[in-house]
């Protein structure tokens, strides 16, 4: 049918965010959440594997 869009709804989008940001100047990461700066401001735009991937290597910065 020409002329129709389908609309493939996105999963909720969840954020490691705590709402204690600052920048650690020695590794450039969120203090509170552990996400670079690029990560952050690109967070919004990233597809679902994207944030899945940061997400997944969160744990292993913070210890």
């Amino acid at each position: 049918m020409a002329g129709i869009v389908e609309i493939v709804p996105r999963r909720p989008m969840a954020s490691p965010c705590i709402n204690l940001c600052a920048l650690d100047p020695a590794t450039d990461r969120c203090r509170g959440c552990a996400r670079t700066r690029d990560e952050i401001a690109r967070w919004t735009s990233m597809t679902d594997a994207e944030r899945d991937a940061v997400m997944a290597a969160l744990p292993a910065r913070r210890s």
